[in-house]
């Protein structure tokens, strides 16, 4: 990914300084010899001085072992952090598979002061080149939103805190009053833990969605199948639940009586009067009309996102087929932590989970 990505990063036009720090988590891939690489042919090789063009400077940190009860992903935040020059007052954290517009940091730590806000994060814009993508992508985007509503997690006096792992701009006075990142050393679910930190100590937060212009970010990882997908959303999805058989429960009964209920009410009505096999029973058609009633409802929620992520509106009509794959995906987690398998980073097991989401191995 890194040739997409990091470039983009160290040609930002940033008016102020800009270190770039990228930790080579134990990559048996020859990312850091890559990365090295990019930061010689911009001339933003640290080691040079002055930077690239812009001023903008890499270096490239080698990680260490992971001390016990750290996640791995946070544990390389952290030695990301310890990298970066003491007196900057602001960190960015970002993915290597994310791309940044050349405007994106500007932009970021400029919504960021003129709003007083500790903690700004951007849902990157996901691909949606390929069917899959573009019948799952959508979906994913919109149920995360459901389930950790933008408008509430950015009110101060609200409970909900979220932020997306992909971009995240922490003022660093913020980060130290909530405790650093050994605050959220064990989280799987780092992105909402440290949104949660970060809030609980006084901090304001905000999240919201990348444009697909200049300042934007976005996602330049492929999932070229169904399986790749299913991987991404079912290796985290029985964390977000606390790993609780109740919560499960209550998850797969909500997405079928929410998502999968309706549709069928309406299925089974509009065959009858296709057939003229019961639809005339009064029960039939009060849940055939309430179910296309509530169809339709949803249909016209989802609109907005498939159009965000330029997909043609029709297609909402599939929401409950994708609702369906998504409580498979759920059940699967579930699956997949009680044979012992559990949340995975970098290929790195954490079985058991607390309910902070922060891991107990």
């Amino acid at each position: 990914m890194l040739p997409k990505t990091l470039p983009t990063l160290l040609g930002q036009d940033y008016p102020g300084q800009l270190r770039v720090v990228l930790v080579d988590d134990s990559s048996d891939d020859g990312t850091g010899d890559v990365a090295r690489a990019i930061g010689r042919a911009t001339g933003a090789d640290a080691g040079n001085g002055n930077g690239n063009g812009n001023g903008n400077t890499l270096t490239v940190v080698a990680g260490q072992a992971r001390p016990a009860g750290w996640a791995g992903k946070v544990w390389a935040m952290e030695q990301g952090m310890r990298a970066a020059p003491p007196d900057a007052e602001w960190l960015l954290f970002t993915d290597a598979d994310i791309a940044h517009g050349p405007h994106a940091v500007t932009r970021l730590v400029s919504h960021a002061t003129r709003r007083g806000l500790d903690l700004t994060s951007l849902m990157a814009v996901l691909r949606t080149s390929n069917r899959w993508e573009r019948l799952v992508i959508p979906a994913f985007v919109y149920f995360f939103a459901q389930l950790y509503p933008f408008r509430r997690a950015n009110r101060p006096t609200a409970r909900t805190s979220a932020a997306a792992g992909g971009c995240v701009l922490l003022r660093r006075a913020a980060l130290e009053r909530a405790g650093g990142i050994a605050a959220i050393r064990g989280a799987v679910i780092d992105d909402c833990s440290l949104a949660r930190a970060v809030k609980r100590s006084g901090g304001r937060i905000w999240l919201g969605l990348a444009d697909h212009g200049p300042g934007g970010v976005r996602s330049v990882r492929p999932y070229p199948g169904l399986a790749d997908l299913w991987k991404m959303i079912s290796r985290s999805a029985y964390t977000q639940l606390r790993h609780s058989p109740v919560l499960l429960a209550g998850t797969v009964a909500g997405l079928a009586l929410t998502y999968l209920l309706p549709p069928a009410a309406a299925v089974v009505w509009l065959a009858g009067l296709v057939t003229g096999a019961g639809a005339g029973d009064t029960a039939t058609v009060i849940a055939g009309v309430a179910g296309l009633g509530a169809w339709s409802i949803m249909t016209a929620t989802y609109v907005p996102m498939l159009r965000y992520y330029r997909q043609p509106a029709w297609t909402a009509v599939a929401l409950p087929a994708v609702a369906f794959l998504y409580l498979l995906m759920t059940v699967d987690s579930a699956v997949a932590h009680w044979r012992g398998r559990g949340a995975a980073w970098k290929g790195r097991a954490y079985s058991a989970v607390n309910s902070d989401g922060v891991a107990d191995t």
